[in-house]
Formats: structure tokens, C-alpha cells, sequence
């Protein structure tokens, strides 16, 4: 399998407009090469195949967030038939469809175990303050009060960084994953003749 950039990504929204999509080429021989072979369903069933989804996802990711995109097959050792392209098409869309589904599951839980991490981190932060002052109370000298104290109360904080990691840092890298995979499942799919010099025909 072979890829081209139809265009530089930088300058697809001044060369083209918002409304031309920037199209991704990939030359293949045939168009089983374009499927996950280990996958043991029925070939109109199978996955797409893992490097061809990673080519095409590391290209999505640095196209334009507004940019329309597209995918253009040419097949070198077949015919490409309209019904090859649409199923070709139909593969390619649902594929990355169920991709951004995925990711949106994966968000919601994400923000569940945040919830639930966070309810867990503030009590056990006022639990700790709690016991620390009451420990602090019974200790008569006094410098190891505030150790005591401080100590308790730095271990309550601790316990709130999983929660506080989740809402600040680790949620919008799988929401913009889920975005990604919404554009290219979106995206218009052909499929051409690749002539014998490797253009399309």
C-alpha cells in the first residue's frame, strides 16, 4: 500500500476553500489490501486494515479542524467497479463511525470514574483534616502539632490529584480523538483505475 498527499494541509483552506476537500490517495493493488486480513468475519465484514487506519488517521490529524476531507483509492491489479466503491465507502465511513462511538464511551466513563474519584478525594481530604486536628489536639508540643496537621492535610490533597488530572488534562485528547474520527467517517470515498505510470485513469 501506497499514500499521497493530495495537498499540504497548511495551505488547503487558501488553495481550495472550506467547500473543496483535501483528499488523501492511497494506490494499492488490490482492494482486499485495504482490510484486515486476520479478521475472521466475512470479507464484507472485516476491519480495516491497522496500517491503513493509522495512515489515514496520523493524515486527519494534521489537516485543518474545518477542512472537508476526502479518500481516493486507486486500484492497480482490479477493475474499480461502482459496486466496489460503494462498498468500499460504506466500509471506510462505518468503520471510522464506530471509531467515534468508541471514543465518546470511553469519554463518558472517563468523566464517571472522575466523578466518582473526586466525591472519594473530598471526603478522604476532609477525613484526614479531621483526624489530623484531632491528633494535633491530643499532642501537647506544639511544633509537632503543625507537622502533624500539615502532614494529614498534604495527604488529603494527594489523594484529590487522579480526579483533578481527569477534568483538567486528560478528557479533550479523546473528545478531539472522537472529532477526528467524526470528520473521516464523513468523508467522500472513490475508488479509480491506477494507469500503468501510477496516475489515475
Amino acid at each position: 500500500m501506497a499514500g499521497d498527499r493530495a495537498q499540504d494541509p497548511g495551505s488547503a483552506a487558501s488553495d481550495t476553500g472550506s467547500s473543496a476537500p483535501l483528499e488523501l490517495e492511497l494506490h494499492v493493488a488490490r482492494l482486499a489490501q485495504l482490510f484486515n486480513a486476520m479478521d475472521p468475519a466475512p470479507f464484507r465484514e472485516r476491519d480495516l486494515d491497522p496500517n491503513a487506519v493509522t495512515y489515514v488517521v496520523d493524515w486527519g490529524r494534521e489537516t485543518p479542524a474545518a477542512q472537508t476531507l476526502g479518500l481516493v483509492v486507486h486500484l492497480g491489479a482490479e477493475d474499480a467497479t461502482a459496486d466496489k466503491a460503494a462498498y468500499l465507502r460504506e466500509a471506510v465511513q462505518a468503520y471510522f463511525a464506530q471509531r467515534a462511538l468508541v471514543s465518546r464511551r470511553q469519554l463518558r466513563q472517563l468523566f464517571r470514574v472522575g466523578r466518582i474519584s473526586l466525591v472519594i478525594g473530598v471526603a478522604f481530604l476532609a477525613a484526614a483534616m479531621a483526624i489530623g486536628d484531632f491528633i494535633a489536639g491530643i499532642i501537647n508540643k506544639e511544633g509537632y502539632n503543625s507537622i502533624i496537621q500539615e502532614s494529614f492535610i498534604i495527604g488529603g490533597w494527594v489523594a484529590l490529584w487522579r480526579p483533578l488530572e481527569i477534568f483538567l488534562y486528560d478528557w479533550w485528547p479523546v473528545r478531539a480523538e472522537a472529532r477526528l474520527y467524526d470528520r473521516l467517517s464523513g468523508m467522500g470515498v472513490r475508488l479509480l483505475n491506477a494507469a500503468p505510470d501510477g496516475s489515475a485513469r
